[in-house]
């Protein structure tokens, strides 16, 4: 697993920015799987203003995101459709028609899965999964214990993932369910990508990266990936105790 560290957020955001731009440039058909959180909105900010002023057009590319609640409309103030609607796909020219998110409202979660991995399936796979760390070592919401071969599924939320979540939803708990992505479907991409910033980041980073390959830490999966890359500022990087190779 690769990993560059760079000085702060915005740096670090401005590379991973850079190779989602570079992978459009070389296949404008690419298929793209995003994450939602705080950690992505830097790089999503720099994609944007690349549409805006050098043209970059997402038009021809798929685009999955990892997970949705469940019981939150796509309209609700705090669902990921609303997330990437105001904070990316309502800001480029990406293609209503080629905009997947798990459907949180859907009368039969488990079908929901299955179609939404089905339609997954009959793009021919993901291209590139940029995916943020929970701090617990999530990825999506993979939580600790998630099977590695584990595909797009219903799952309890931790309490300490609602906990951080929690500020979405003002008075409101945040959901104890989502529809995510699963292990095995993200490690069949093609190219993974994993983005970190903060201090609060680098224990699940260092785990995941000098630990052994675990359950316990979802993260910890990439390290046998044949094309997984680490976005680190230096505060996320604090934790390791070892070079990595960059």
């Amino acid at each position: 697993m690769r990993a560059g560290v760079f000085p702060d957020y915005e740096a670090m955001s401005a590379a991973a920015a850079d190779v989602v731009a570079r992978r459009l440039g070389e296949e404008h058909s690419s298929v793209l799987m995003l994450p939602t959180g705080i950690t992505p909105l830097g790089m999503y900010r720099q994609l944007v203003e690349m549409h805006n002023s050098r043209g970059l057009s997402f038009a021809d590319a798929t685009f999955f995101n990892l997970d949705e609640y469940i019981g939150l409309a796509p309209d609700h103030r705090a669902s990921y459709h609303v997330y990437m609607k105001e904070n990316f796909y309502g800001l480029i020219d990406a293609d209503p028609a080629r905009v997947f998110v798990p459907d949180g409202t859907a009368p039969d979660p488990e079908a929901e899965c299955e179609r939404y991995e089905a339609v997954i399936r009959g793009t021919g796979g993901v291209d590139v999964c940029v995916l943020g760390i929970g701090r617990n070592g999530h990825i999506g919401f993979n939580e600790p214990g998630a099977p590695f071969d584990s595909r797009t599924r219903v799952v309890e939320l931790s309490e300490s993932t609602r906990k951080v979540n929690a500020a979405d939803f003002e008075a409101d708990r945040a959901p104890e369910r989502a529809i995510t992505v699963g292990m095995a479907t993200i490690f069949e991409a093609r190219e993974v990508m994993l983005l970190a910033s903060g201090t609060n980041k680098a224990g699940a980073v260092a785990a995941a990266v000098e630990g052994d390959a675990s359950e316990s830490v979802p993260a910890s999966m990439l390290k046998s990936h044949p094309h997984a890359s680490l976005f680190l500022d230096e505060d996320a990087a604090s934790g390791l105790g070892r070079g990595i190779a960059g």
